[in-house]
């Protein structure tokens, strides 16, 4: 099949990313999304998500007028559909922009193109919910055309190497259809290619995920342990990594992000009968926001009516993704204590949480207030000199909840210093 024109629907963490190299790539591609802001924003060179090196991908790629921005699909001879899959109040699947994506393709869809849902789904969506969509066109998928799925498996911060670089796993819905997609994919990734079929593909995307979710719930679940037994899980973590076939991770405030917060639930949506133990680990994660405050509360007494500084509201270090982030839930827990809280994200200075004071710089969200709580250890605050910063602020408790400073340094400092997991000091 000919890969002359390529249609991206949707511009986020991937679609953008994936779009601007294959235009550098030299395809010409027409990027798609619903959102007027983000069509009108690129089209005049603002690119609107923070990732290393993205702005000057995409502006090159706009000048080179491989790469167009628009609010519907034309017609190509590829289309990837790389939209959010959120989960519902309820835990379930929102897979309205996939298939809206997927109705968008219908009128443009043509004997010979090729189909390839990236968006993290649950198993067997692309058989079961986009191949019956697609075929409302009067074609077939794996016989008028060819459908994948292929999801992306990159590190926010790192997005333009790993795209490129990383193994990608390919499904097709059959292999005619698999090696289409990696005759595609072939443009750019210099990674190794791997076929296989849409729902493994779909599945393996899950697991990896959740793997990663069972394992940060063990981690915290441990921490939970050492305060109740008078250990410092920090201590007790170290040693036992130096076990040749452990690797216990480190607790902290949560899980966040779109994927490892979110994709373990499709599992547990799937067959809930089967998937406990994953049950299990996301209601470990998901309650950790909560064992924070606890953890505040018990060092600190009653929190209400004190001033209390937050630092870093993003799901990781060194990012501006906010989506799921359980920082953002950790404070507004505080916030229902009664507690007067300030914020401060580095990476997000225009986010606006109801009823928080946002602060734009760290002086100003340090200089009033009595505690001070670093949820999301960003270079900016993991490299704070303790004895420089007492000149700074009015606070005299600190709370630690990624592990991310030295006690000694802060206490020296004048600071009465918690660890959240260390049941030893």
């Amino acid at each position: 099949m000919k890969n002359t024109t390529i249609c991206v629907l949707g511009l986020g963490y991937i679609g953008l990313p994936t779009a601007s190299t294959f235009a550098t790539h030299g395809k010409r591609v027409i990027g798609v999304d619903t959102n007027t802001h983000i069509v009108e924003s690129l089209n005049n060179g603002y690119v609107h998500l923070f990732e290393p090196g993205l702005r000057t991908l995409v502006q090159a790629a706009i000048r080179s007028g491989n790469l167009t921005v628009q609010n519907a699909p034309q017609p190509a001879d590829a289309f990837i559909i790389a939209v959010p899959t959120p989960f519902k109040a309820d835990k379930t699947a929102d897979l309205e922009y996939v298939t809206a994506a997927a109705q968008a393709i219908v009128p443009h869809l043509k004997k010979g193109n090729l189909v390839i849902l990236e968006s993290t789904s649950p198993p067997r969506t692309t058989v079961d919910v986009v191949a019956p969509i697609l075929e409302k066109s009067s074609l077939t998928a794996g016989k008028d055309f060819y459908l994948c799925y292929s999801p992306e498996r990159v590190l926010p911060g790192y997005i333009l190497r790993e795209i490129i670089e990383n193994a990608r796993v390919i499904g097709g819905v059959d292999q005619p259809s698999a090696r289409a997609g990696k005759a595609l994919y072939e443009i750019f990734v210099k990674g190794e290619i791997i076929l296989t079929d849409a729902t493994t593909a779909e599945m393996v995307k899950l697991m990896e995920n959740t793997f990663r979710d069972i394992n940060i719930a063990a981690a915290n679940e441990f921490a939970r342990l050492a305060e109740r037994f008078h250990v410092n899980i920090w201590e007790a973590i170290a040693l036992a990594n130096r076990h040749p076939r452990v690797s216990v991770l480190n607790p902290g405030p949560g899980v966040g992000g779109h994927c490892i917060s979110v994709d373990p639930w499709f599992f547990v949506e799937a067959a809930p009968d089967i998937a406990t133990l994953i049950r299990t680990a996301r209601t470990i994660n998901d309650g950790q926001p909560q064992y924070v405050v606890d953890f505040l509360e018990r060092k600190a007494g009653s929190i209400s009516g004190k001033k209390i500084t937050i630092l870093g509201l993003a799901y990781k270090p060194n990012v501006d993704d906010l989506r799921e982030s359980p920082a953002i839930e950790t404070t507004r827990l505080l916030q229902k204590t009664g507690a007067k809280i300030t914020v401060f994200e580095p990476f997000d200075l225009d986010h606006s949480l109801d009823g928080i004071m946002n602060a734009r710089t760290l002086e100003d969200a340090v200089q009033d207030t009595e505690i001070i709580l670093l949820l999301v250890g960003h270079s900016q605050f993991t490299e704070i000199n303790p004895a420089q910063f007492r000149h700074l602020t009015n606070a005299n408790m600190v709370l630690d909840a990624v592990g991310a400073w030295e006690r000694d340094s802060w206490q020296t400092a004048g600071f009465t210093f918690f660890l959240l997991g260390d049941g030893k000091n």
